[in-house]
């Protein structure tokens, strides 16, 4: 008895040992199944197609300005503007949000808004759709880029009756408004470039972040033909009202008129660029363009107009440009309320991404019976 019960811990104690030699190779395997399963897992993980989409980017512009205007002389340094760009693509579908600092009240009284935020259906070519806030449908230069549109400032006459800085009084929104517009490219020749081009919106009216004043809609279409490359040739309408605008003489409120035209032109290849167009107003002004002013002034009637032509030819190619723009606005369609610049400058390219740019001036101001001269020199990049 004693025997049995002396080998059965013989052989207890054997099959313990065996054990305890095994749980290290079982426990290191576990361990490595582990890891592997998790590893497994992560590779499984993927990043969204539309979050790899996703492209940061955006520009600074620094300027100097100097002016000898009578009375009034200026010399500033100043921040024109900065901006930081969200672009994506989502399907079909591509978007952009993008916000601004910008001095448009003048030097020390910065303004950080929201310009752009939109999302824009272009499975085809032939008809794309945009929804949002963005760049109003009216004339080439309106859309344009501001450090590639190669001036100070885009043309007075775009200022004034694109929604810029508008004459109803909206405050500065670079051209946009809020809105939803279809534009598409037809008709491609046998190389397949497209000969036509239409584009058709509805918008509040009000420029960027505002809400309709008044129910009523803007209708901003424009189109144009491009008989050989580079040049395009077209024309634009607008109509519709801007809000909740105060009448001195009776005291309320009301909307004023905003019918408007204008016919382009522009040729643009081989970094030769010349462009001119005239846009036409019917309908009452503000006390003062901007600043989001809203109380007529009809002491400056009920029409306006202006024009710009210019040239940019390259001198060294990619390297250096020079210019020549002629300026023209009318704030009541009449010569004696014109102010003109005659300008010329260059442009030098550091980088693709770095250019300063500088421009002198004369400017005759007839309203005022001032003639002046004007500089700007300014440093723009991109990022």
């Amino acid at each position: 008895m004693i025997k049995k019960f002396f080998l059965l811990i013989v052989l207890m104690t054997g099959f313990a040992g065996t054990m305890n030699a095994e749980e290290p190779e079982l426990l290191n395997a576990n361990v490595q199944e582990v890891q592997e399963t998790q590893q497994d897992k992560k590779a499984v993980v993927e990043v969204p197609q539309w979050v790899k989409n996703i492209k940061f980017s955006g520009y600074g512009m620094l300027q100097y300005q100097g002016e000898d205007k009578e009375g009034a002389h200026t010399n500033t340094f100043n921040l024109r503007l900065a901006r930081f760009i969200l672009d994506g693509k989502i399907g079909d579908f591509d978007w952009r949000a993008q916000i601004q600092g910008t001095n448009v009240k003048g030097p020390g009284e910065p303004t950080v808004q929201l310009v752009d935020l939109y999302a824009e259906w272009v499975k085809h070519k032939a008809f794309r759709v945009k929804v949002g806030q963005f760049k109003r449908a009216f004339t080439y230069e309106n859309p344009t880029h501001p450090i590639t549109q190669g001036w100070y400032s885009y043309a007075m006459v775009i200022n004034n009756l694109s929604g810029f800085g508008d004459r109803t009084g909206e405050k500065s929104s670079g051209g946009r408004d809020i809105g939803i517009q279809v534009q598409g490219d037809l008709f491609p020749n046998a190389a397949g470039r497209r000969l036509f081009h239409y584009q058709l919106g509805v918008y509040n009216g009000e420029g960027i972040n505002e809400k309709d004043k008044d129910n009523r809609k803007d209708i901003i279409g424009g189109a144009w033909v491009m008989p050989i490359k580079g040049l395009r040739i077209g024309a634009f309408g607008w109509t519709g009202s801007r809000g909740g605008m105060l009448d001195p003489v009776t005291g309320t409120k009301r909307s004023v008129e905003k019918n408007r035209y204008a016919i382009s032109a522009e040729y643009d290849k081989d970094e030769w660029t010349f462009r001119t167009e005239y846009i036409h107003s019917q309908g009452w002004g503000a006390a003062k363009a901007a600043n989001n002013v809203r109380e007529i002034d009809y002491s400056k009637g009920d029409k306006a107009d202006g024009w710009y032509a210019f040239g940019i030819v390259p001198v060294i190619k990619s390297k250096l440009h020079a210019k020549a723009r002629y300026n023209l606005y009318r704030q009541s369609k009449e010569w004696s309320t014109s102010k003109t610049m005659y300008e010329v400058g260059v442009n030098y390219f550091f980088t693709k991404n770095l250019q300063l740019n500088m421009e002198y001036a004369r400017v005759n101001e007839r309203a005022t019976h001032d003639s002046y001269n004007f500089v700007d020199v300014e440093l723009d990049f991109r990022f």
